[in-house]
């Protein structure tokens, strides 16, 4: 199942009906909105031949048999260009994060340009680990987006709430700001190019998973919060992911929520086996 970097890019969905004050989707969700599955290796393995050799393994588990999804997977920087080549372009290979700045005295970054010349054309932005190690901010983050979006490539914004403001019933408060602030200066003709990752931060390596229920009750909320921002067209064609200690186990049942359209992956995606079952959930 060879995936075309313009089917990555640019994910179709068709419109749904809309019911009460949250975005109801029909049925056939899942199939509208083509389904995503990402991994995000964070600062994982160790060595370029590490890296190799978990990429051809991931890549080897996508088949003719595999669901007809997306795959990408999000590497440390020095991994990328081995990576795509290790992948046999049965999936993409993206970014962890990228610096807002396009050129310039800052130490360490690197620009959106620099990416795209070695052909990369994902990039995530806002994850809860960037936030709250690296400091990032709601402003610094939308300026990653934009720039992301400028250069012509798309955006995997990750947005979440901690695990006491899930307690205080905030997450949908949490997302709303997240969201409204992350994509501030987004067209609407642009979000074909933007994906939206879900994380609570409760359950990010931790081995806790929000059920089926919790994750789709936030990923409706957060549907709804996009057509407010934008319009109900916009709101049914974008594609939310969960993130969040996804495992083989947990993949299936969340796939089958009909506003959750895919998976962005930790821990997992580091054991190609893992990931293999979770590339190749059932639905």
């Amino acid at each position: 199942m060879k995936l075309a970097l313009a089917s990555l890019l640019f994910g179709s969905a068709t419109a749904f009906t809309t019911t009460g004050n949250h975005a109801a989707v029909s049925s056939t969700a899942l199939n509208a909105r083509k389904p995503f599955i990402s991994g995000n290796w964070k600062l994982n393995p160790q060595s370029k031949d590490e890296a190799l050799t978990l990429a051809k393994n991931i890549a080897s588990s996508i088949t003719d048999s595999s669901p007809d999804s997306d795959v990408a997977l999000f590497v440390p920087y020095v991994f990328i260009e081995s990576a795509m080549g290790a992948v046999d372009s049965k999936l993409s290979v993206g970014a962890e994060g990228v610096c807002p700045q396009i050129n310039g005295a800052y130490t360490g970054a690197i620009s959106t340009a620099m990416l795209k010349s070695i052909g990369v054309q994902w990039a995530l932005a806002g994850h809860s680990e960037r936030r709250e190690i690296f400091g990032e901010t709601d402003d610094y983050i939308n300026a990653q987006c934009l720039k992301i979006i400028d250069e012509g490539m798309a955006v995997m914004l990750c947005i979440g709430e901690s695990l006491a403001e899930f307690e205080q019933d905030l997450a949908g408060s949490v997302c709303a700001v997240q969201l409204k602030k992350g994509l501030k200066g987004i067209r609407k003709e642009d979000l074909n190019r933007v994906a939206i990752a879900y994380e609570p931060v409760w359950a990010i390596g931790t081995g806790k998973v929000a059920t089926p229920e919790i994750a789709q009750d936030v990923h409706a909320t957060c549907r709804a919060i996009l057509a407010d921002i934008y319009d109900q067209e916009a709101a049914d064609d974008v594609r939310i992911l969960y993130g969040g200690s996804v495992t083989p186990e947990s993949v299936d049942d969340l796939m089958r929520q009909p506003d959750i359209d895919g998976a962005l992956v930790g821990g997992a995606s580091l054991d190609s086996e893992k990931f293999g079952r979770i590339i190749n959930f059932q639905d």
